[in-house]
C-alpha cells in the first residue's frame, strides 16, 4: 500500500491506495507550518481505513513550497555563482537577467573563471584551478554557504564542473553545491539560472524535508518517502534535498497522471482546478507534453524540465467582483471555510456562485439567496469562458479533444465545453494530485548535443536511449519494467559535424527493494 499527498496552496490532499485500487481520499486546508496539514490529513485516512502504519510501504509528496519560496522571493539562502567560460562569456555575467528585487532577496557575489567546453566537448580554455581556490577562500571568508557552479555546454562535458566543485568543497567543506550539469538543458543562461536557484533553496529544502520526514515518524510511518518531480516521476527524499529546483511544477504534474490514470485516457487536456487557479495542460502518452522553450519561474528564465501547463486566475476560492463582473485572480485560498459568504464570511467567492447556482451544496445556501439569478448565470458563463480560452491556448490544432477535468474546483465547469470532443469528470477527481503522487514511477533523462559524424541515426539514437534507461535504472527504476515515453530530434545545422540535439525519456516502476530500505540504492 501507498500514500501519496499532494501539498498545494489551498488544500493538502491525501490518498491511500491498495494497488491499483483508491482505499480512501481526504481533503484539509494546507496549514501555515505545512506539516500539521499533512498530519490531520494522513491521520484520517488511517482512521477512515482502520490501516496499520507498519502496512504503509512507501509514501509520494508533492509540494510546490520551494516554488512559493522564488515567487515570494523569501527564504532564500544567499549563493556564490561560479561560472567556467572566460574568456567566451563575459558578455553576459550570471545574474544578468533577473530581476532585481530577487537578486536583493537572495544575495552572494557572482565570479567569471577560465574554462568550458565547445558543443564536442574541445577546451574553451583549461580551468583555472588557482583561481578557483582563491574564489573558494573568499566564499569561505564571506560567510556564503551555498555555490552554483555552471560550465559552457557541461551536459557535453562536466568534467570542469566536478574539478571546481571539489576544488570548492576542499577550501569550503560545508559549502552545499550545485552543478549546473545535474540539473539543466543544454542552454547557459537558463541552466546556470536554474543551479543557482536551487543553490538558494539547500538550506530550506533541508529545513523542509525533515519536518515532513518529522510529520511521518509522528505518525508512526516509518515507511520511506519520496518527491515527485516536474516529469512526473520519483525521487528519493534524500534527492530532493540537494535538487529541491526539481519539485518546482510538481503539482499540476501530479493531477495530469493522476487523471490519466484515473481516466483511462493517454492524449488530451487536463483541466485542473483548484482553490486559487487552474491549471491546463497537454498529456502525450499519459505524461505532461514537455515545454519546449524556457520556463520562467518567478520572473527568473530557467531550463530544466517542467511541464508545458498554462494557469489561470481561476479556482474555488477566486473572488467574484459584481460590478462589472470579474473572476479572479484574486482568490481566498486556504481561507475559503471563513470567508466565503455560505461560510459566513462576507467575500463573494466563485464557490458562492456555485452553490447559489443549485450545482452544489455546501455550507448555508440561504447566505447567496439574494443573488441575481441573471448575474449567477453570467458569472457561470464568464468561467466556463475562462476554461474554453485556456484550452484553445494549449490545443495545437482545432479538432476536438477528449478534456479530462479534476480538482475539488472541477464543478466550476460544466459537462460541455468548446473545444472539448467530450468532458470527463473521473472517480476520485477531487484528489486526482494525490493519485498522481501514489502511482508516479522512477524516470531518467537525456538531453545532449550529438555528432553524427562516422556513425549512423540509429546507431546514436539507440546510443541515447541506452543513456536514458541507464539513468533510470541508477535513480532506482526496476530495468524490466522500464520503458521510452519521449524522444525528440532536432538537427542543428548552424553547428559543424553533423550535430543533433536528442532528448529521450526513460520511465519505470520502483524497485521493490527499495520500497524496503528506504529507496536508498
Amino acid at each position: 500500500m501507498r500514500i501519496g499527498i499532494d501539498v498545494g496552496g489551498t488544500n493538502t490532499d491525501s490518498v491511500l491506495m491498495d494497488g491499483a485500487k483508491v482505499l480512501a481520499s481526504h481533503k484539509t486546508p494546507t496549514t501555515p507550518d505545512v506539516t500539521s496539514g499533512i498530519t490531520a490529513s494522513v491521520t484520517q485516512l488511517m482512521r477512515e481505513t482502520g490501516v496499520k502504519p507498519a502496512d504503509v510501504q512507501a509514501v509520494m509528496i508533492g509540494t510546490t513550497h520551494f516554488a512559493n519560496a522564488v515567487v515570494e522571493r523569501q527564504r532564500l539562502s544567499p549563493v556564490a555563482a561560479v561560472r567556467l567560460g572566460l574568456p567566451a562569456t563575459d558578455a553576459l555575467p550570471p545574474l544578468c537577467d533577473w530581476p532585481d528585487e530577487v537578486v536583493a532577496a537572495m544575495g552572494g557575489e557572482v565570479f567569471l573563471v577560465r574554462g568550458g567546453y565547445e558543443f564536442d566537448g574541445r577546451e574553451i580554455s583549461p580551468l583555472d584551478e588557482v583561481e578557483i581556490r582563491r574564489i573558494g577562500r573568499r566564499i569561505h571568508d564571506a560567510g556564503i554557504r551555498a555555490a552554483a557552479v555552471s560550465s559552457v555546454f557541461s551536459p557535453v562535458n562536466d568534467s570542469m564542473e566536478q574539478r571546481a566543485a571539489a576544488i570548492l568543497l576542499e577550501e569550503c567543506p560545508d559549502l552545499l553545491v550545485t552543478r549546473s550539469a545535474d540539473i539543466g538543458r543544454v542552454g547557459l543562461l537558463e541552466r546556470e539560472n536554474a543551479a543557482i536557484l536551487n543553490a538558494a533553496l539547500r538550506s530550506l529544502a533541508a529545513h523542509l524535508v525533515e519536518g515532513f520526514r518529522q510529520a511521518l515518524r509522528d505518525l508512526g510511518l516509518n515507511a520511506p518517502f519520496f518527491f515527485t518531480q516536474n516529469d512526473g516521476t520519483l525521487m528519493a527524499a534524500e534527492f530532493a534535498e540537494q535538487f529541491p529546483v526539481l519539485t518546482f511544477s510538481s503539482g499540476p504534474t501530479n493531477s495530469m497522471r493522476g487523471a490519466a490514470f484515473l481516466s483511462g485516457i493517454r492524449d488530451g487536456i487536463v483541466v485542473d482546478i483548484g482553490g486559487t487557479t487552474t491549471d491546463v495542460g497537454v498529456l502525450v502518452g499519459g505524461f505532461p507534453r514537455p515545454a519546449a522553450a524556457a520556463v520562467s519561474v518567478g520572473g527568473v528564465r530557467t531550463n530544466f524540465r517542467m511541464p508545458d501547463v498554462l494557469s489561470i486566475g481561476l479556482g474555488g476560492g477566486s473572488i467574484v467582483r459584481t460590478e462589472p463582473l470579474q473572476i479572479g485572480p484574486r482568490s481566498v485560498g486556504y481561507r475559503l471555510t471563513e470567508q466565503a459568504r455560505i461560510f459566513g464570511g462576507d467575500t463573494l467567492t466563485t464557490t458562492d456562485v456555485v452553490v447559489a447556482a443549485g450545482r452544489l451544496q455546501l455550507g448555508d445556501a440561504s447566505r447567496v439567496g439574494d443573488l441575481d439569478a441573471a448575474f449567477v448565470t453570467a458569472a457561470l458563463q464568464e468561467m466556463q469562458a475562462m476554461v474554453a480560452a485556456a484550452i484553445d491556448a494549449v490545443k495545437t490544432s482545432a479538432a476536438p479533444v477528449p478534456v479530462i477535468v479534476v480538482g475539488g474546483g472541477s464543478i466550476l465547469v460544466g459537462d460541455a465545453v468548446p473545444g472539448a470532443s467530450h468532458v470527463i469528470k473521473p472517480p476520485h477527481f477531487q484528489v486526482a494530485n494525490a493519485i498522481g503522487a501514489a502511482i508516479a514511477q522512477v524516470g531518467g533523462e537525456v538531453d545532449r548535443i550529438y555528432s553524427t559524424e562516422g556513425a549512423t541515426r540509429e546507431a546514436v539514437l539507440d546510443r541515447a536511449r541506452l543513456e536514458a534507461v541507464d539513468k533510470a535504472v541508477a535513480a532506482g527504476a526496476d530495468p524490466e519494467s522500464v520503458e521510452i515515453v519521449d524522444l525528440e530530434e532536432v538537427p542543428l545545422a548552424y553547428l559543424p559535424g553533423n550535430a543533433v540535439r536528442i532528448r529521450v525519456k526513460a520511465v519505470g516502476e520502483l524497485k521493490a527493494q527499495l520500497i524496503g530500505n528506504g529507496g536508498r540504492n
